[in-house]
């Protein structure tokens, strides 16, 4: 008869060794093996086990109409999903502890069972009346919504085929789930796999929507070495800082909708409260007359967002000037910096930078290049931006704005918020379209980031001379 084999998993990555060592060697990360215990298979091999039924195949074309959405009352979620839950659908929802996760699932499960459809909340990590507390505190006591709490997935299982009237089920959180067929812990990766894969096998054969509320680890991605991630329809990810009001609710993978969709809530004491004008809110606290500040107008799938932009020059105390980055990819960062030092001829390199996109939304776009690059001559020049103006465009490794999408979208979200001016890419006669026009908006078009420093540099730029004071240093040179 055959032995149990015992296997060492990684938990960061996934990787399998055969004995325990201190080091993972696909990963690098230290202590992060655990022991598993698999089941051996008998003797000969898999395909003589057993007989498969045969597969039918069809067309890509159907008659079937697609389900109907399930909508949860709150517009920014609906937005991130792509119009609601899709039935027998998995998503996946992840975020810092804390970030928002188990406030914002309850209140959709609330609303859903409110309107007369049949939602269940599974709690792993709090016991009933802790959940009910945080109801009371939501103002949803009275929501008929279906509460237990287990982390046994038989139990749980057991519970669920019970509820054929079922449309909403949330499990918070999957990593507290177990299967006692293991012998591994609840959280690593076998446990994770195998709880997950029965749950959305029966979110697939019963048609509800499952809803796994998971964690992260200290590097803030996803537990369970992405294993989740390819086993559910959409991932939803909550991003934003506990001490911030704001909460951004980002798709970073959706096969019913857009990736690209964020959805913008406010946590305040009655809970997580949609932003149906996150620009407005993203610029309520800014000052126009700073140096180093510039608007950005972006684009968040189908939404413009404007933020602020923020950045501060100071003279590098050490041999090596810190790059501090919080809301942008820093690599683009240095990549500016070094087209403003090679092409505009602005010695930037001896400074310490500091970058920051106000209001907690981190931007993924290249189009907020020309936004950082003006507010990082602002700073160098000590002279403040047009408090009217917007900024938007990609900047090349030679210094050339490029082209960005849906400018006309920018516009017409910084007119409604009342700027006045917008500094945008310039349009190339040959195969560009003309842009509509908005009216009150007056356009500066950019070709190159020098016609950008040549707007400072007219006025007075503090020049770095040798043996100057550090508050004379603390510009950067015009343009050679």
């Amino acid at each position: 008869m055959a032995k149990d084999r015992t296997r060492f998993v990684c938990q960061a990555c996934g990787a399998v060794a055969p004995k325990w060592q201190g080091r993972c060697d696909a990963c690098g990360e230290w202590n992060t093996l655990v022991e598993e215990v698999t089941e051996a298979r008998g003797p000969g091999p898999a395909a003589k086990a057993a007989g498969g039924r045969r597969l039918e195949f069809v067309g890509l074309e159907g008659k079937s109409a697609p389900p109907a959405r399930l909508l949860t009352g709150i517009a920014e979620l609906d937005r991130v999903l792509g119009g609601g839950f899709v039935p027998g659908s998995a998503v996946l929802v992840g975020g810092d502890p804390g970030i928002g996760k188990s406030t914002i699932m309850l209140q959709a499960a609330a609303r859903i069972a409110a309107g007369g459809r049949r939602a269940l909340y599974v709690s792993g990590e709090e016991a009933v009346e802790q959940v009910r507390l945080r109801a009371a505190r939501l103002g949803l006591a009275k929501s008929p919504l279906g509460l237990a709490a287990a982390t046994s997935l038989r139990d749980i299982a057991a519970g669920l085929e019970g509820e054929a009237e079922a449309t909403l089920v949330v499990m918070d959180s999957i990593q507290t789930v177990w299967l006692d067929a293991l012998d591994s812990a609840p959280g690593t990766v076998s446990q994770v796999r195998a709880c997950a894969a029965e749950l959305i096998r029966l979110a697939k054969t019963r048609g509800f929507a499952l809803v796994l509320v998971g964690h992260v680890t200290k590097e803030g991605t996803l537990a369970g070495p992405r294993v989740l991630e390819h086993m559910v329809d959409a991932t939803l990810h909550f991003e934003g800082d506990r001490g911030h009001q704001f909460r951004i609710l980002r798709a970073v993978k959706n096969r019913f909708g857009a990736t690209d969709e964020i959805g913008v809530f406010e946590m305040t004491e009655g809970g997580l409260v949609e932003v149906a004008n996150p620009s407005a809110l993203f610029l309520a606290e800014r000052r126009g007359n700073v140096s180093g500040s510039a608007v950005f107008a972006g684009i968040e799938g189908t939404r413009p967002v404007l933020v602020e932009v923020q950045c501060l020059l100071s003279p590098s105390a050490g041999g090596s000037p810190r790059r501090q980055v919080v809301g942008w990819d820093s690599g683009r960062l240095s990549m500016l910096l070094a087209v403003l030092e090679a092409r505009c001829g602005m010695g930037l390199g001896m400074n310490d930078v500091y970058l920051n996109v106000a209001g907690g939304l981190r931007i993924q776009e290249p189009a907020a290049d020309l936004a950082v690059a003006a507010a990082l001559v602002s700073a160098a020049t000590d002279r403040p931006t047009d408090p009217g103006m917007v900024y938007f465009g990609e900047v090349g490794l030679s210094g050339e704005v490029r082209q960005v999408a849906q400018a006309e979208a920018r516009l017409r979200e910084a007119k409604k918020l009342g700027f006045e001016s917008a500094t945008l890419p310039r349009r190339v006669a040959r195969g560009s379209a003309p842009l509509a026009a908005v009216p009150g908006l007056k356009l500066k078009e950019a070709g190159h980031l020098a016609d950008l420093v040549a707007e400072f540099a007219a006025g007075t730029v503090k020049r770095k001379k040798e043996g100057a004071a550090p508050e004379a240093a603390r510009g950067a040179a015009t343009p050679a």
